[in-house]
């Protein structure tokens, strides 16, 4: 019954009626007849009339039942997640979901994607509505051959943790925003190898022991600072320590440097079996190679990587694909939807150590790679002399800075094909530009890890009406075949190819 009716039994039972209302009420909104009765003094009153004792029950069941409701929806409330939960949902959304429904969610988010992309073609006056209003037909997410433990690189921060430890060595929780920030151990994040957690709770171990504080603010001083653990498929480890120096002199740091070496050679750390441990000085978030050198203290040099047959050295700051099997499938589709014939010139720009255009190599004529990161380049020169590959040449420089030389001169008769595989910043506007006027390049592969970020101001430079103003005086592209690739399971992302043709 429901509860108003409930109370207006209890009041016209009155407090005579007790039997009567404990059938049809639960014990917490039973009247209080019988209850009140009890209370009352042992003296000769008259008893009040029953209509005084009937409102009173009326009001005391009321109070009961809105009290009992309330336990009840504190009771029935979900429990608040652990802390390892909030960091899974953090950085793994879809972690609960079966692998299917994960590329399900993952296939409409591309296709409202594309679907943006051809309402912004539409307003520019470029017919690009398919079916679906799409701008080019969508094939299913490609899968990753692995879902769980897939990653070859991890960043780990130092900083509070839900206990207040200070060298907590894990991913945040929270933003910088709302002041909220946690560091919480990746130990039940699913994409993480056992490996790259191995290390990670020894380098925590490590700065624990170290008198030196971490580094949460810079200003604020401190000195231990994030871990980067990269592996490979050949069982390969290496662990890069970022280090605030402050006002430490040399000897000082020297003698950090010497703790540490000790400490993953021949203390406890030695269980990580590392390959190659890195050891750089930073006063900035970020800091490149050039601006302050990556410092060998233990093991080689580099470690290396088998792709497609081929065999990759990997310096620390390197570019390679996050997910070395799913790279595998889709270097494969790369070379297809290239379509690349024996005199086929391949521009492979943001080329990293050159894992593409060298597995493309054997189909083509000659590889032009570009890349802005010097140790990549010479990982990729590497990597092409290694292999037995010499229809290859690499560019140290910032793709807007060698690309429109490149190609404003470009007389090569032989047919052109474009492959970029630029950061979530997109491509330089310039290269965009370079690319457009290109006469020779008639077909494009753009891939993209965020392609509804800056990689959408790329398409629509690419695809728009020429435009004098911006210097777009070439024939504009258009997209003709989308295929998403789940370079990382669990996570909202994609790597989304797009193939544009002209």
């Amino acid at each position: 019954m429901p509860l108003p009716e409930r109370v207006a039994v209890a009041a016209r039972s009155g407090a005579g009626s007790p039997a009567r209302t404990a059938v049809r009420c639960p014990r917490w909104a039973q009247p209080l007849g019988p209850a009140m009765a009890l209370r009352l003094p042992r003296c000769r009153l008259r008893a009040p009339p029953l209509a005084l004792l009937s409102l009173r029950s009326l009001v005391t069941t009321t109070a009961a039942a809105c009290q009992g409701r309330k336990k009840a929806r504190v009771s029935c409330s979900p429990p608040e997640p652990s802390w390892e939960e909030r960091l899974a949902n953090a950085v793994t959304p879809l972690w609960r979901l079966p692998y299917q429904e994960q590329l399900r969610v993952k296939y409409e988010s591309q296709r409202k994607i594309l679907q943006t992309l051809a309402s912004r073609l539409e307003e520019l006056g470029i017919d690009a509505q398919k079916p679906g209003g799409l701008c080019c037909p969508l094939q299913p997410v490609v899968p990753s051959p692995i879902i769980n433990g897939y990653r070859n690189k991890s960043t780990f921060s130092v900083n509070r943790g839900p206990d207040g430890n200070p060298k907590t060595v894990g991913l945040y929780v929270g933003t910088g925003r709302g002041r909220n920030i946690v560091c919480v151990k990746a130990n039940h994040v699913e994409n993480i190898p056992s490996k790259h957690k191995q290390v990670a709770q020894c380098y925590e171990e490590f700065i624990c022991r170290s008198p030196l504080d971490s580094c949460i603010l810079f200003h604020e001083g401190g000195h231990w600072r994030e871990l980067v653990v990269r592996t490979t498929s050949c069982g390969h480890t290496m662990a890069i320590v970022t280090f605030h120096p402050q006002q430490l002199g040399q000897e000082a740091l020297a003698t950090q440097k010497a703790l540490l070496k000790e400490f993953f050679t021949e203390g406890p750390g030695a269980v990580c079996a590392l390959t190659s441990l890195y050891f750089q000085e930073s006063t900035m978030t970020r800091c490149s190679h050039e601006q302050s050198p990556y410092q060998l203290l233990h093991g080689a040099p580099h470690i290396f990587e088998e792709l497609l047959g081929l065999k990759f050295r990997i310096s620390p700051d390197a570019f390679f694909q996050v997910n070395t099997a799913g790279a595998e499938v889709l270097y494969q589709a790369v070379g297809e939807l290239c379509q690349a014939a024996g005199d086929t010139v391949l521009l492979d720009i943001c080329c990293g150590t050159g894992t593409i255009g060298l597995s493309l190599a054997h189909r083509v004529s000659k590889v032009i790679g570009v890349e802005v990161v010097e140790k990549a380049i010479e990982d990729a020169e590497w990597n092409a002399a290694f292999n037995g590959i010499s229809n290859c040449e690499f560019h140290s420089a910032k793709a807007e800075a060698v690309l429109p030389q490149l190609l404003a001169s470009w007389e090569d008769a032989r047919p052109l094909v474009a492959v970029v595989n630029p950061s979530r910043a997109g491509l330089h506007y310039r290269v965009v530009r370079a690319i457009r006027n290109c006469r020779s390049i008639r077909r494009l592969l753009y891939i993209s890890c965020k392609p509804e970020g800056e990689a959408m101001r790329n398409f629509l430079e690419l695809c728009c009406p020429p435009d004098p103003r911006k210097k777009l005086a070439g024939e504009p592209f258009t997209p003709v075949l989308a295929i998403p690739f789940d370079m990382f399971p669990h996570t909202v992302h994609c790597e989304l190819v797009l193939l544009f043709t002209r």
